[in-house]
């Protein structure tokens, strides 16, 4: 590749990475390494459908073994777009915007294909929402989301809500399964991973209004505006296979991480946000009995 070509390449704010027919991957950008935390000596000359990127649509479905944009895109040069989640370097998912357009020769044939992606959270918005969260002490320090006084805040303001207009809400309550097994097989730092790299992914897969904070321990509760039960219910879907398909590696082995989940929308019966809470938390345990990695909505 030129270098003017490749400098222009590695200015873009987008990452950008080509492949050939056999889906290789022959370029790596710069915003490519940063978005992902590959860099491009770790993932040139192997195929992107290898367990880098793996990109998942929102229901969790593995696009590299069916339904990959790019791969459509060399076979009949049409150019898609898509939202989906890849895996980053350190375990998390991460929603990106990609754009899939055909590499061809100076003959017109097909040689390869390009993808531009770019992630769809506004990162500064976070950052600043995060740092001021901190400033106020409302921000586990651990994983970097809202804590348990946060999430009490945003309970009891959601709760009023419903009480006095009607507006409906939704707990979900999230326990990272066999939590106990990465501390005690590999370490207390390895079990800091889990915790970071779950956090991370919860909350790169909700909706903007929602909130997913760290409740205490392996434990995070999700909230979950205008959220009714067929709803929330899909939602914990959707977060449970965003988990199911992250892993962090160690030693060169790769750990799972699963969830199990309970949800709970507000009901007459309860009289507080901790009684929605309660009964969220009551349904994660149904899940652990039922065989774990699994969603229940009561």
């Amino acid at each position: 590749m030129r270098r003017d070509i490749q400098r222009m390449l590695d200015a873009l704010k987008e990452g950008a990475y080509f492949v050939d027919r056999e889906r290789r991957i022959t370029y790596w950008n710069k915003a490519a390494e940063r978005l992902t935390g590959f860099r491009s000596h770790e993932v040139i000359g192997h195929r992107c459908s290898e367990d880098i990127l793996v990109h998942v649509d929102c229901e969790g479905k593995n696009l590299c073994k069916a339904g990959c944009p790019l791969l459509a895109t060399m076979e009949d040069t049409l150019t898609r777009e898509a939202e989906v989640f890849f895996h980053h370097r350190r375990g998390h998912r991460v929603p990106v915007s990609v754009r899939t357009t055909p590499l061809e020769d100076d003959e017109g044939n097909v040689v390869g294909g390009i993808e531009l992606f770019a992630e769809i959270s506004p990162e500064e918005n976070l950052r600043e929402r995060m740092a001021e969260l901190e400033r106020r002490s409302l921000l586990d320090h651990l994983t970097r989301v809202p804590n348990r006084s946060y999430l009490d805040l945003e309970l009891e303001a959601l709760f009023t809500l419903w009480k006095k207009s009607g507006v409906p809400f939704g707990v979900l309550f999230f326990d990272i399964d066999h939590f106990k097994r990465f501390n005690d097989n590999h370490g207390h730092d390895i079990g800091d991973m889990v915790l970071e790299t779950t956090a991370k992914t919860l909350v790169s897969a909700v909706r903007s209004f929602d909130v997913v904070g760290r409740w205490g321990g392996e434990e995070f509760v999700g909230l979950f505006p205008n959220a009714e039960r067929e709803t929330l219910a899909s939602i914990g879907e959707r977060l449970r296979s965003a988990v199911e398909t992250t892993w962090i590696e160690v030693d060169g082995q790769q750990l799972s991480v699963t969830v199990s989940i309970g949800g709970a929308s507000a009901a007459k019966e309860d009289l507080s946000a901790a009684a929605v809470v309660k009964r969220a938390d009551t349904m994660m345990y149904r899940s652990k009995q039922e065989g774990r990695n699994r969603v229940t909505v009561g």
